[in-house]
């Protein structure tokens, strides 16, 4: 059954593919993709659970989590386990429920099949970024290069190859971002209906990641088809965040949010962290906004170069460098994209500048925020796309600043 499932994850990538593609792009991404889906099925046999590197150990834990679950329905009935049924799901029930299903379907541990599927949302997500790309504006070969980038990007590779939940964190952050940059060119009911989706999946995820999307997810949904001045949109981003969190001050969300945010800047959390050979301490007297600019840099740019540590982490510096590389062309694609279209830029930009400063007051183990900051990562790369982009823009550019343009389909539903 194991192999079953391996097939079928496979075909299942080339089918999507041929859906949400050209059959010219197609052609070439298809190969790409399988290539990707196959080396973390051999990462996994491999190297994983082989130990041949000592990482991680969540993949464990969460692989404990889902035997619990299907224990939990050979008792109560299949539906969906969420942690006031079994404590230890916090933040991880959309990832335990779904491996649980394939332990069940398989009669029993099942870490391969378990592997391609997780292996197959890592596929889907370069896909979204691919389309993701040429929605903000990038051509076609600056979105390919984007997509076969992010399919062999080795800290995306290493969290895709067993049963880690970055993935799906990933898949499901770049996707309702995408999703919100599409609204405002074509508003959707499907649109909204898949977002509601990918929303509720996240906060099964990572509940926090629902709020560091929600300003601009806000500002998408707003409509802001023919653009406004970027005062006026600043003003907007501010009262959207206003309107959010005063609607809902006090209610069991933002109260999570709050646990979530405390209990990770603690000093219980910050240095039980920062215990191995990757921890890193601050001179902040124990105030988790205290030497931000330290924090910063390590959040942004560590491991860096010269760093002593564990195998791990200097293979983590293979990684880095590709980083590196990322955010001198996201510096070169954001003033493209200042003077093409400011609007989408600020909306990119209310997710990474707020999120890697959220990251940086926590910041305690350059292991730990290499994991965290894969979505980060991510929608930067759409700005370093701008800057490999060879044609003018003329006609993709969403939300413009006057005029109207050719309409192309929101990631995941249609061609491109």
């Amino acid at each position: 059954m194991e192999c079953l499932i391996v097939v079928v994850a496979a075909v299942a990538i080339v089918f999507i593919v041929h859906a949400s593609m050209e059959p010219k792009v197609a052609r070439k991404v298809i190969p790409v993709l399988l290539a990707a889906f196959a080396l973390r099925l051999l990462v996994h046999v491999l190297v994983m659970r082989e130990s041949v590197i000592h990482y991680g150990g969540d993949q464990f834990a969460y692989e404990a989590r889902a035997m619990e679950v299907v224990a939990f329905w050979q008792r109560q009935g299949f539906r969906f386990v969420t942690s006031e049924d079994i404590g230890s799901l916090y933040s991880v029930a959309v990832p335990c429920n779904l491996f649980a299903v394939i332990i069940h379907l398989c009669g029993g541990a099942a870490p391969l099949a378990c592997t391609a599927v997780v292996a197959l949302f890592a596929c889907l997500l370069c896909i979204v970024l691919y389309r993701f790309a040429r929605l903000v504006g990038a051509d076609d070969r600056a979105a390919f290069i984007l997509l076969v980038l992010t399919a062999f990007t080795p800290a995306f590779l290493l969290h895709t190859s067993d049963m880690f939940k970055d993935g799906f964190n990933a898949f499901l952050v770049v996707s309702v971002l995408g999703l919100g940059i599409s609204s405002v060119r074509r508003f959707d009911v499907r649109k909204l209906i898949v977002l509601g989706a990918l929303l509720w999946a996240l906060w099964y995820v990572r509940p926090y990641m629902v709020f560091m999307c929600a300003v601009p997810l806000i500002l998408g949904l707003a409509g802001l088809r023919r653009g406004l001045s970027l005062r006026g949109l600043l003003t907007v981003a501010i009262l959207a965040t206003v309107i959010l969190f005063g609607s809902i001050g006090g209610s069991a969300p933002v109260e999570i949010l709050q646990e979530q945010l405390e209990y990770g800047q603690s000093d219980v959390v910050r240095s039980s962290n920062a215990v191995g050979g990757s921890g890193v301490g601050f001179d902040d007297n124990g105030d988790p906004w205290g030497s931000l600019g330290p924090k910063l840099f390590y959040t942004v740019f560590s491991p860096f170069p010269w760093s002593s540590g564990s195998l791990e982490l200097q293979l983590g510096k293979i990684e880095v460098f590709i980083w590196y590389f990322i955010i001198y062309s996201a510096v070169r694609g954001s003033r493209r994209l200042w003077h093409e279209n400011r609007n989408v830029l600020l909306i990119l930009l209310l997710f990474i500048v707020p999120g890697t400063i959220v990251y940086a007051t926590a910041v305690a183990n350059v292991g730990l925020i290499f994991r965290q900051r894969m979505p980060i990562v991510m929608i930067t790369s759409l700005l370093a796309a701008m800057a490999w982009t060879r044609i003018p823009r003329s006609r993709t550019a969403v939300m413009p600043d006057s005029g109207e343009t050719a309409e192309p389909a929101a990631p995941g539903l249609g061609r491109a």
